[in-house]
């Protein structure tokens, strides 16, 4: 575990990524709601804080609340089943002067603690915090753009981005065994990480790159509804960027649901990967130069060749649809301090997604992470590639 004055210094980098997040919304928009299924973004003006409060002052230490209707109130996001949207109104969250000051006093109480604080909750909530600063970038892209602010240029800028990518060569992975999860006692890691455990794996062949935008268009041309990032105002297809909306970039990675994924590859003749398999093709390759917050916007698949006839951007440029319903390893045990985190989604609604999306910290670049979502939520920076048995 990393000693405490740096896990202090991780806390503090950790609050100026989510902290910048806020000040991309203009103040008097912070009470819209981007996406049906999530919160208003003022509920994560004021979560992260009660979180860590509630996690590290209350639960660690017991220090007496000074706000327990906020600490309740900003204490958990939510997940609702399609078609069950929440139905608040503006009117029924704090003014944005009481919760700003709520967070001033957390955080002032918190870092006077941070001594005191178990280094595996400190770390639960550095992490949880950098979550968030890419679960809002995913609301933020849906906010309408008069209601943002751009803090540097929205799209990468590197090249233009307007040819398409040839048919993606498959590499072969032999068989062999993919090391899961995390052994107890060594690195951090969330509840669903543990226990280590070795799955055998056949042989298989993967994609070099993940899918595209030009050839998903191929399969909108069959008939397949359009990708949720993608817009058509007329003149050809645009690509809803974070910032602006511009041509379809046609060798950039496509941003899909995971039900989409997967009836492309049927089309295709051919399958998602496993988690396991992702584990097997994912052994020494390179990770994307796209990740860590350095865009906001995806770049091309080939952006980070290195020549060499490995699977490319396994980590980063978008996380990677697997075939695995979210499920526990053998031998999982929720966090006493957080047992809501894991566990509620074993419900057999949920896909493991593996690698990085450009909004993905890097402390998350560990292989045993998981991310997962329900198959049809259409939000998320997930993209997709293909393997054959």
């Amino acid at each position: 575990m990393p000693p405490p004055l740096e896990s202090g210094r991780a806390l503090q980098h950790a609050r100026r990524q989510t902290d910048t997040l806020f000040r991309v919304v203009r103040p008097g928009s912070l009470y819209s709601r981007p996406i049906g299924e999530r919160h208003r973004i003022v509920f994560y003006l004021g979560h992260m804080d009660a979180f860590d409060w509630n996690l590290m002052a209350r639960y660690s230490l017991d220090v007496p609340a000074f706000h327990p209707e906020f600490d309740r109130l900003f204490a958990f996001g939510i997940d609702p089943p399609p078609g069950e949207l929440p139905s608040d109104q503006p009117t029924d969250w704090p003014a944005l002067a009481d919760v700003a000051h709520y967070q001033q006093r957390t955080r002032e109480t918190i870092d006077q603690l941070l001594d005191d604080v178990p280094e595996q909750l400190l770390r639960v909530a550095i992490e949880h915090r950098l979550m968030h600063a890419e679960t809002l970038a995913y609301m933020l892209h849906q906010l309408e753009y008069g209601k943002k602010v751009a803090p540097h240029q929205g799209r990468p800028g590197w090249r233009a981005a307007d040819r398409g990518v040839g048919r993606t060569e498959f590499l072969p992975i032999p068989a062999g065994p993919a090391n899961l999860g995390l052994a107890p006692g060594g690195a951090f890691g969330w509840d669903n990480e543990f226990q280590a455990h070795t799955v055998e794996v056949p042989a298989f062949s993967v994609a070099q790159h993940k899918v595209t935008n030009g050839e998903y268009l191929e399969f909108v041309r069959q008939g397949a509804d359009p990708p949720f990032f993608w817009a058509d105002r007329g003149a050809g297809w645009l690509f809803r960027g974070m910032f602006s909306e511009y041509p379809l970039p046609l060798d950039t990675p496509v941003y899909v649901t995971h039900e989409q994924a997967a009836a492309y590859a049927r089309w295709r003749g051919l399958r998602l990967p496993s988690e396991a398999e992702y584990h097997r093709a994912a052994c020494q390759a390179p990770r994307s130069s796209n990740l860590n917050f350095r865009y906001w916007d995806p770049i091309s698949v080939t952006a980070d060749d290195d020549g060499t006839p490995r699977p490319m951007q396994l980590a980063g440029n978008g996380w990677e649809w697997t075939s695995t319903v979210f499920a526990p390893f053998p031998g999982f045990t929720p966090f006493p301090f957080y047992p809501n985190y894991s566990e509620p989604f074993f419900d057999g609604a949920h896909y493991v997604l593996k690698g990085a999306s450009p909004r993905t910290a890097e402390c998350f670049l560990r292989p045993s992470f998981r991310n997962w979502f329900r198959p049809s939520y259409a939000y998320v920076y997930a993209t997709f590639r293909m393997v054959e048995s």
